[in-house]
């Protein structure tokens, strides 16, 4: 089966920890079906200037054209972003930028099954412009904010209807959102959950000696419990959220692992609070560092506002690590266990009170990664097989019947 994945959200050069999930996804599709091949494309947006000067636009210039990750040609076409008119023109731009690469791959001699499209808007809608024009199948897949955040504006919801109508499937990473892909007008039918799984080999877990050790080996004290939050430094994660409760929490030190424009709004509000000493912003971590991390930690605390399926619950699970995690989204479906740590209101009170009842009788390290092993990515690539299977058989089906009704 030949596959095309589009995405925005894949990892690149300058930036090889942006959305790995899809790069993740695609890697257990093809280790669990040998005889899928696929080829990526990545469209990042168009800036002239590599200067560091520039911030994160910088690194878009620096984005090679083309490159091999994991054995997979991965192509970075250029599109247009201009800012604040992003949200009405820019799926038109990264439209024109996929079906060239399209044209062009097909000329070198590609051909393609179908397309594995990632993230609603804007690829989604560019997608299904392009796929519809070249007559190619496509799948859609919505990883969170695309199904609940952007359909809040009138014009991105009618477009977003419009990729529903058109995909030959459509998948959510959670029930959660599904849910609100029907509630938006996607039909039911169309519509299956394949969440994401878990890496196992990569995330290992600890047990309460070797946490010790790494602990010491980090740097960390020994003494009172250490958290994590992980994410994207922005609003939207609520690192302000567990930087405040931490003041209320007068034994614990954290650790923030992510890069992002609140970098430096965060460090005042954590010398503001008295906490500056206990609050460790260690950057953005690869998976093997952010897997020492998780064992040296005694809870992961995600405080974000909206989430798809959040692997970084699983992640920290898988390390024997448990979670205090806001009650919102697909998170539910994540932590559903007293093993697995528990669920709270978005307010610093309620992560507060979280952090103390999870750590007065904390789960078994063991428990918690034994929970997370349930979550295996066969699962999501035997879901994905079949779903493309059936896409493949339809389409040579009508095909047979158009050939049978030209004779």
């Amino acid at each position: 089966m030949k596959i095309l994945t589009i995405s925005s959200l894949y990892p690149n050069n300058k930036d090889p920890k942006h959305g790995i999930f899809v790069e993740t996804r695609l890697r257990h599709l093809r280790k669990h079906y040998p005889d899928v091949s696929a080829v990526v494309i990545a469209p990042v947006p168009w800036f002239p200037f590599a200067a560091k000067g520039f911030g994160e636009y910088s690194k878009f210039a620096g984005v090679v054209d083309v490159e091999t990750r994991d054995g997979v040609q991965v192509y970075h076409p250029k599109y247009l972003v201009i800012p604040k008119l992003g949200m009405h023109i820019t799926p038109w731009f990264m439209a024109r930028s996929i079906r060239q690469c399209i044209k062009q791959l097909q000329a070198d001699g590609h051909s393609f099954d179908l397309i594995d499209g990632h993230y609603f808007y804007p690829d989604g809608v560019a997608i299904a412009k392009v796929a519809t024009e070249l007559a190619i199948p496509f799948t859609c897949t919505a990883r969170g904010t695309d199904i609940n955040l952007i359909p809040e504006y009138p014009v991105a919801r009618r477009r977003i209807a419009d990729v529903f109508s058109k995909a030959a499937h459509l998948m959510a990473v959670c029930k959660a959102l599904a849910e609100e892909m029907i509630a938006l007008g996607a039909p039911k039918s169309k519509v299956t959950v394949l969440r994401n799984g878990v890496d196992l080999e990569s995330f290992k877990a600890s047990d309460d000696d070797t946490k010790q050790q790494l602990r010491s080996e980090l740097a960390f004290s020994s003494t009172g419990p250490l958290l994590m939050s992980v994410g994207g430094l922005i609003e939207r994660k609520g690192h302000y959220l567990v930087i405040a409760a931490l003041a209320e929490l007068p034994e614990a030190q954290l650790v923030i692992a992510g890069n992002g424009p609140d970098l430096a709004s965060l460090q005042k509000q954590a010398v503001k609070l008295g906490v500056a000493d206990r609050v460790h912003f260690v950057g953005a971590l690869s998976q093997p560092q952010l897997s020492l991390y998780y064992q040296a930690a005694d809870a992961l605390v995600l405080a974000s506002s909206r989430e798809g399926w959040a692997n970084v619950l699983l992640e920290a699970m898988a390390s024997g690590t448990p979670v205090v995690a806001t009650n919102i989204w697909g998170t539910p479906e994540v932590v559903s266990s007293p093993d697995a740590g528990v669920l709270v209101d978005r307010t610093v009170e309620a992560i507060a009170e979280g952090v103390r009842t999870l750590l007065s009788a904390p789960p078994k390290r063991q428990a918690t990664r034994q929970y997370a092993e349930q979550f295996t990515w066969q699962q999501t690539s035997t879901g994905q097989i079949e779903i493309f299977s059936k896409i493949k058989q339809s389409e040579r089906i009508s095909s047979l019947n158009t050939k049978r009704d030209a004779s």
